[in-house]
């Protein structure tokens, strides 16, 4: 008995009872009579349930009480109940009560009628805003159509003007590109006019020289023909030549910074984006072209002087070799200096640029350079350029500011070009780009454009393969 009583009790039927009892009352107005129906019955059939577990209760609890105990209490409550429950009610409905619940029928069938009626006219009235709906919708359609029409039309209007449009655009840029050819036309006809010039130059100054050495030459025919007991010495080629050749190499130094700096400026321009690194390269080529040239003039005039030592005396020997390379400036290997100038700014370690960058493309200047550095090695005296370092102190007397400078910056950041020295004494201002920020060089023991050292077997080489044969150095042109 207490088994069952206490699984009564865990299992709590009257609590479940209750929560069907509250949700079939929240439902019953939503669910159809079928469902109400089945309901009720799952609640009578757990109400049955409980109550063949509360008999089965109450006999195991008689049962332990003997024959006699709980007698009256089974007399006086449950017997009673049974009766109740299991007896037939009689119906007790009168006729009023009859006549009412017709009248009720009747109302509540009049009702059903006027809600079937209003449910009719209100589906009528669905039925007709339907249609009214499905009539704006096709009318919606329509000017969907027409609209998808017009953009259509819009679209094709746009591609034909578009096509105009591009016929347009690749005809400017054929005019563009006939325009950047007639540039380049008239830069190669200015080239063409200005070596035009240069070679007029060129030719005004060999008029001069000969005049000069027609000038000598009548000079000593005078001389030889006049009996002096006492003759001088006259003076060479270079020495008549000296102030000529210095305004000329000066003029043509100018024209340089002016012109072939400029147009190899525009060159690498093409290759490097960074100004200041363009600026760099051509400074250094400068420098390295003229460091070059200086020391082929050095090589050139040793084998002069070897070549010209059997023949002439000690005291002249000098002279005579200044004015044999001034006469014969051509058999300068200026080739092989450009060769050397380039491979140098191949290691240079300041230089940084795009590998597909060849400095080939800067070798007008590189060879004009030379040439000019190399002739002036033979005036008396040479010019030389003036020692450069980034990060020195700004010298007024050597260098002019480029425009992009800043004016109070003590400091040189870079150099663009050169100065030129005669001695001590300042020829050419150089120019160089100021600016604050520039670090301080204190060094002046090496030069910023690593120099090339060459090592004997170079050397050898280097003067094997400039050495000239015996037929360039015949009599003839001493």
């Amino acid at each position: 008995m207490a088994d069952t009583l206490r699984r009564l009790t865990h299992t709590s039927p009257f609590s479940v009872l209750q929560d069907k009892l509250e949700s079939w009352h929240r439902d019953y107005h939503v669910i159809s009579c079928d469902n109400n129906l089945n309901r009720c019955c799952e609640l009578i059939e757990l109400t049955a349930k409980v109550q063949g577990q509360l008999f089965t209760i109450l006999n195991h609890t008689a049962a332990e009480g003997g024959h006699y105990a709980g007698v009256d209490t089974l007399k006086t409550r449950l017997l009673p109940w049974l009766g109740t429950c299991f007896s037939m009610a009689r119906p007790v409905v009168s006729d009023d009560t009859s006549l009412q619940l017709i009248q009720d029928s009747v109302e509540k069938d009049r009702r059903i009628r006027e809600l079937s009626a209003s449910l009719d006219s209100d589906i009528q009235r669905k039925d007709n805003e339907l249609c009214s709906t499905r009539l704006q919708l096709d009318s919606m359609r329509t000017e969907l159509v027409d609209t998808q029409q017009e953009l259509d039309v819009t679209k094709r209007e746009s591609a034909t003007t578009l096509l105009a449009t591009e016929e347009e655009i690749l005809q400017l840029k054929a005019d563009l590109r006939a325009a950047h050819e007639q540039v380049e036309s008239y830069q190669r006809k200015m080239a063409t006019f200005i070596d035009y010039e240069r070679q007029i130059r060129l030719l005004k100054d060999e008029v001069s020289y000969l005049s000069t050495d027609k000038t000598v030459l009548q000079e000593r025919l005078v001389r030889s023909r006049s009996p002096s007991p006492m003759r001088s010495e006259s003076p060479t080629r270079a020495q008549l030549t000296n102030s000529s050749r210095y305004a000329r190499l000066i003029s043509r130094f100018n024209d340089l910074h002016a012109v072939e700096r400029l147009e190899a400026q525009v060159i690498l321009r093409r290759h490097i984006d960074d100004v200041e690194m363009v600026q760099k390269v051509i400074f250094i080529a400068v420098v390295e072209s003229f460091k070059t040239a200086k020391l082929a003039y050095r090589q050139f005039k040793l084998r002069v002087r070897k070549t010209l030592s059997p023949h002439l005396g000690l005291e002249h020997l000098e002279d005579a070799a200044v004015d044999y390379i001034v006469r014969n400036l051509d058999l300068y290997d200026i080739q092989a200096s450009i060769n050397d100038v380039i491979n140098a700014m191949n290691v240079n370690p300041r230089i940084s640029f795009p590998p597909e960058v060849d400095f080939f493309l800067i070798s007008t200047l590189i060879r004009e350079m030379c040439r000019v550095a190399f002739a002036m090695q033979t005036l008396d005296p040479p010019l030389d350029f003036s020692f450069a370092s980034d990060g020195e102190l700004y010298n007024d007397r050597k260098y002019r500011r480029s425009y992009d400078s800043e004016l109070t910056a003590p400091l040189v950041m870079y150099h663009v070009w050169p100065s030129l020295l005669e001695g001590d004494a300042v020829v050419v201002k150089g120019e160089a780009v100021t600016r604050r920020g520039a670090v301080w060089s204190r060094s002046r023991s090496t030069s910023p454009v690593r120099s090339r050292s060459l090592s004997p077997t170079r050397s050898l080489a280097f003067l094997k393969k400039r050495s000239l044969s015996p037929g360039r150095l015949r009599a003839s042109h001493l």
